[in-house]
């Protein structure tokens, strides 16, 4: 069985339900949603389209749960239900504020006066690519997508009247504030089984080229439930929230047992031709089958450029499943920037940079380096064309910056794709923007002040000036380099020497502990300042929870003073948010990989896991299923920094894709982990059988691929201890790699 077979798309669409955690693990606290909100719908890797069952709930449109920010989501329907498919889901996001699901598309045996009723949804299936369900109706619906279409089929019951309702006023969700309405619209109907129309939601237009092959059943354009039989054409110059009607397409007619309709849509930010080209593009002459088969294929390569040795099935899934949500976002929209006329890379659906610069851009540049550089330069466009370097991005005219969460963010991806050498960027372009983004918003603070607050953000602006002093150094602008590297010092400024702790300030989602063991470029000097190893480790064993008792997570509607409560812990989040995502391995820059080792086995045997309920908060565009997949092959990315760390793998073996090399893991004395089970250690290292006493690999060494060999143990040996074998810390940034 390949890695696709493993995949289970509806891993995380439910509120969390793993096994009560035990041992450390049950130390850790969490702030966020107890929810993965994923959803199962069909998806291309990186692609802009997808397609799911759509019932308005939070965030995706699919699945039963109300707004959620913190604790157990509240349910909004008790049972699986829809109303239709939509296009365009958010993939694990939370409070985005703005949402897509445009075109519904509702098989129906009622008048048109019940479009927007919720069927029960039952025999759900989905694969990759592919998603499957049967509506209380009795109709069966099957949904497949390529990079810029869907394509339907749905299998009606016999019936007199049958419909296959399109309707383009609906989008968002059906949370209080959550609705979308279009701007302005036109739909026109070119002949039978053949429409086309646009929608402008949010300021940017989506086009739609619509092909049916129920061409014998009558086609109609509707306006209010209303049908207008005669009608070629629709066209509204503006819509109001308060004047909204439904509008939309139908095909109807009566259906045999089993009878088959089938409809392809084809999608365009640039125009219904543009629109009506990709649908040929992807499709052809093809219609269902075909657009799923090319899908499966792409995605079972994709998929295949991780693979694990393990006999445990469960956890085989698990594995897939975190590296098919990796993949979904963010979605690649090559020549359909709706905001500027010239060809080349767009990309929308970042949400958001915060989430995903530390876990899946590192994944995506391993796995995929051609589609890395293809964002990086969606970015510089965006950069170029709006002003800034995203924190986050959508399909909208204004689209929202996310500037309470970080700063300079993208500054990261770049350095590494810098650093990796990779064709295609123009850095001098590149180092332009870069420059230009390091002084908005905090960034003035930053330069006049010395520090900026919220506080995590003098860590942002630090190290970017620190990456951006990559890129001068490699297109020869010594000058800049020399000008940022004393700026990139200043994240010490954001630290008081008398906690070892980041200094008070107002922090998003999480208080000063959780952002305090970041990976910063001059661990030497972060370690310093906490006082020695001894100190460091200090600070991380309490943070971690080393010998506290368990604690009681937040459930339905939980108390301000449970919260408040909870936060009063410090303690770490456990995967269930991003800010500490990393802080496990700030034991190797000080010399205790054992307490990376046991951490670490601790999220991935007790904080992921099977079933609707297998994620421990939300998937965020894939930024913990990303983390997931790292952390569990043995590796974790220093994002930034082209630098890998290396602790106990959680398999037996495993390999990894890395461009055009492959990477192969092996290891000895391995033993299957287990929740609060026997912690796996190193014990030695070789890598193309050459002894590597450090802890750590190059992004040079891991592009070149070979056989990284792992020893392990069930006690800490002395790998990775000594101050010559931790990972590096400069406060120069380097031209080249590590190694010299």
């Amino acid at each position: 069985m390949d890695v696709f077979d493993q995949v289970d798309p509806f891993i995380g669409t439910e509120a969390t339900a793993l096994p009560p955690a035990r041992g450390l693990a049950a130390a850790w606290w969490w702030p966020k949603p107890q929810v993965g909100n994923t959803h199962p719908g069909a998806t291309y890797p990186l692609g802009m389209v997808s397609a799911c069952a759509f019932s308005g709930a939070y965030p995706t449109g699919y699945g039963r749960y109300d707004l959620s920010t913190e604790g157990l989501p509240p349910v909004l329907h008790e049972r699986a239900v829809a109303s239709g498919f939509t296009h365009f889901q958010q993939s694990g996001t939370g409070a985005i504020r703005k949402y897509y699901n445009y075109l519904r598309v509702t098989p129906m045996l009622q008048p048109l006066d019940d479009l927007g009723q919720l069927w029960d949804l039952s025999d759900e299936k989905a694969e990759p690519g592919w998603y499957a369900a049967t509506l209380g109706s009795g109709i069966r619906c099957e949904v497949t997508v390529g990079p810029k279409s869907a394509v339907h089929r749905y299998t009606f019951p016999a019936h007199r009247d049958a419909r296959l309702v399109i309707d383009l006023s609906t989008g968002g969700l059906t949370i209080p504030y959550g609705r979308t309405v279009p701007l302005r619209a036109h739909l026109e109907a070119l002949g039978p089984g053949v429409a086309q129309g646009e929608i402008v939601v949010e300021g940017a237009p989506l086009a739609v080229h619509v092909e049916c092959d129920a061409t014998r059943w009558r086609q109609m354009l509707w306006y209010d439930r209303r049908l207008m039989p005669g009608g070629t054409r629709l066209d509204f110059d503006r819509i109001r929230p308060t004047t909204l009607r439904p509008f939309g397409l139908m095909w109807a007619g009566p259906s045999e047992p089993g009878q088959v309709v089938e409809l392809r849509i084809g999608f365009s930010l640039r125009g219904v031709e543009q629109a009506r080209a990709n649908l040929e593009a992807d499709c052809g002459s093809s219609w269902f089958d075909g657009r799923r088969e090319r899908t499966t294929a792409h995605w079972r390569s994709h998929l295949g450029k991780v693979a694990v040795d393990t006999d445990d099935t469960d956890r085989a899934t698990v594995m897939a499943t975190a590296l098919y949500h990796a993949s979904i976002k963010p979605c690649l929209a090559p020549d359909e920037s709706p905001f500027w006329p010239t060809p080349g890379p767009f990309a929308f659906d970042l949400a958001t940079m915060w989430d995903i610069y530390r876990t899946q851009l590192p994944l995506l540049t391993a796995l995929v380096p051609d589609k890395a550089v293809e964002l990086a330069n969606a970015l510089l466009h965006i950069a170029e064309e709006e002003g800034n370097l995203p924190i986050g991005y959508r399909m909208a005219r204004g689209a929202d910056r996310f500037s309470r969460q970080g700063s300079a963010l993208a500054h990261t991806f770049f350095a590494d794709l810098c650093r990796a050498g990779l064709d295609g960027i123009d850095w001098d372009w590149a180092l332009v923007h870069l420059h230009n983004d390091l002084r908005r918003t905090y960034g003035e603070d930053f330069l006049l002040r010395g520090r900026a607050h919220p506080i995590s953000h003098t860590l942002d602006l630090a190290f970017a000036y620190w990456c951006t002093c990559i890129l001068a150094r490699r297109v020869g602008d010594r000058t800049l380099a020399d000008q940022f590297t004393p700026l990139a010092a200043r994240w010490s400024n954001a630290f008081d020497p008398a906690t070892g702790l980041l200094v008070d300030s107002e922090f998003y989602e999480g208080g000063k502990w959780n952002y305090s063991f970041r990976l910063l470029h001059d661990m030497a000097g972060r370690i310093a300042l906490a006082g020695g190893d001894e100190g460091y480790v200090g600070l991380l064993d309490r943070f971690f929870g080393f010998g506290a008792p368990a604690v009681r997570q937040p459930g339905l509607a939980p108390s301000a003073s449970q919260m408040a409560a909870g936060y009063a812990l410090n303690r770490f989040e456990g995967l269930n948010n991003e800010p500490d995502m990393e802080a496990p391995w700030g034991y190797h820059y000080a010399g205790r990989p054992d307490r990376t080792a046991q951490v670490v086995q601790a999220v991935v045997t007790q904080q992921f896991g099977t079933g609707r309920g297998g994620m421990p908060g939300n998937d965020d565009s894939g930024g913990l299923s990303s983390w997931y997949v790292w952390a569990s092959l043995g590796l974790f990315p220093v994002a930034g920094q082209d630098l890998y760390l290396l602790h106990a793998p959680t398999w037996r073996a495993g390999r990894l894709s890395v461009g055009d090399a492959l990477l192969e893991l092996e290891t000895t004395g391995f033993v299957e982990p287990e929740p609060d089970g026997p912690v796996n250690h190193v014990q030695t290292v070789t890598l193309d059988g050459r002894p590597l006493d450090r802890s750590w690999i190059s992004g040079d060494e891991l592009r070149r691929g070979g056989r990284l060999v792992v020893e392990l143990g069930p006690t800490p040996s002395g790998w990775g201890t000594a101050t010559a074998s931790r990972p590096p810390s400069t406060t120069v940034p380097p031209t080249n790699g590590w190694l010299p």
